[in-house]
């Protein structure tokens, strides 16, 4: 593929932008992607996998570069000059060349074998987090980081309300797109080249939600049958509030609830493409909004907000972003949640707790010591599940269902 100026010069800016802004990545993207309309499906793939695996890799290629090793999260080194120099490395050891342009003529980088360096330069992680993968995982650390440092594939979820995964199948091999059944997961297709499934005629149809293999194990945990009440507490944009409605046959109702109104904007959109039309949608305005709903569910989704490194394959600039007082206080949060949103079960149901972390702090041993304080003294554990990439191929994620006496 040649590779045209232009195109590089906008990965170099949406790089540089992560970076600085601190905004999310996949938003930068997307915000590039929709100036450039005139960018056929090779260009936005080039300018997508470029700045995504430059992500990825942003401290093996800092330093292999050539740049000042101490310096790949300061501000005042990232500059034009030190990304170019950094993507015209990745280029090079990608395609064996680099483009002779102004800002990369005469650029030569001596060759360091990559498993000669430190374990976080080379899988491109924070000291930090590689002593705390360490500490919590120990020899499996090594694979772990692997498979994290792998894109992720991509997996969609049958919407049963609008059809079967045959069904989905066959309609979208009409648009050219090949997906193929998961074994273990009757409503989940992985696609075996990636594609953009967007503009099919089967997503407008509501067929599907693009979905990972991991997050379609968290509903059926939660036991749900047609007929029930249940509260998604954390819905955010509603992947698992959708799955749920499919579960329950669009019949009972379900209250999904989340601080951020744009997110809950996104999951009625959502709704109304898959024919859902039994969930109600509120903003959490003030713990009062949790108060009033005590004792009123059969079923409690708590998918909670955690440090999300369970899928930095998805999400690689979460790892630059991400900070141990960040954990700290998102597992305090998630502590005061499981507490509080618990209470909104009825005597019986069942609260499934879940998380897209890999850290036993944010997972089981949050578990545990709510079932240990007096607010668990009436709840039981009935199943945990842990997913991880090097394991299942799918993103990582945690979850447990417990039952309330």
């Amino acid at each position: 593929m040649k590779i045209h100026r232009h195109l590089v010069e906008q990965v170099i800016a949406a790089v540089h932008e992560i970076f600085s802004s601190r905004r999310p990545a996949d938003k930068v993207l997307e915000r590039y992607l929709k100036t450039q309309k005139k960018w056929g499906a090779r260009d936005r793939r080039f300018f997508a996998e470029s700045c995504y695996e430059i992500v990825r890799h942003w401290r093996y290629l800092w330093v292999a570069s050539g740049l000042p090793p101490g310096e790949f999260l300061d501000a005042d080194a990232l500059t034009p000059k030190s990304v170019w120099r950094l993507w015209a490395f990745y280029e090079n050891e990608r395609t064996g060349q680099t483009p002779q342009w102004a800002e990369t003529e005469g650029l030569r980088f001596q060759k360091t074998p990559r498993e000669s360096l430190p374990r976080a330069v080379r899988e491109s992680i924070p000291d930090w987090l590689d002593e705390l993968g360490a500490k919590e995982f120990g020899a499996e650390w090594d694979s772990l980081l692997s498979a994290l440092n792998k894109p992720a594939d991509v997996f969609l979820r049958v919407n049963r309300l609008k059809g079967d995964p045959g069904k989905a199948v066959r309609e979208l091999a009409a648009d050219e797109v090949d997906a193929e059944s998961v074994p273990g997961l009757p409503d989940a297709l992985r696609l075996p080249v990636r594609k953009n499934v967007f503009i099919t005629k089967a997503f407008r149809a509501g067929l599907f939600e693009v979905q990972d293999a991991a997050s379609q194990t968290v509903a059926p945990m939660l036991k749900p049958e047609p007929g029930l009440r249940v509260v998604d507490a954390c819905a955010g944009a509603g992947g698992k509030t959708l799955h749920l409605a499919a579960l329950m046959k669009n019949k009972g109702r379900i209250l999904s609830l989340d601080i951020h109104e744009w997110k809950l904007d996104q999951l009625r959109e959502r709704a109304r493409r898959g024919g859902v039309d039994i969930v109600e949608t509120r903003v959490i305005e003030s713990s009062k909004t949790i108060k009033r709903l005590e004792a009123s569910f059969d079923r409690v989704l708590l998918d909670v907000p955690c440090s999300g490194l369970g899928v930095l394959r998805r999400n690689p600039d979460t790892k630059w972003k991400l900070a141990p007082a960040e954990i700290d206080r998102l597992r305090a949060l998630q502590s005061e949640l499981l507490a509080s949103y618990s209470k909104m079960l009825k005597p019986g149901g069942f609260l499934v707790y879940a998380t897209c972390s890999l850290l036993p702090d944010e997972n089981e041993r949050q578990v545990k010591a709510f079932l240990a304080s007096p607010a668990g003294a009436r709840w039981t554990l009935e199943e945990e599940q842990h997913h991880r990439p090097d394991r299942e191929g799918f993103d990582g994620f945690y979850a447990a269902r417990l039952r309330l006496s």
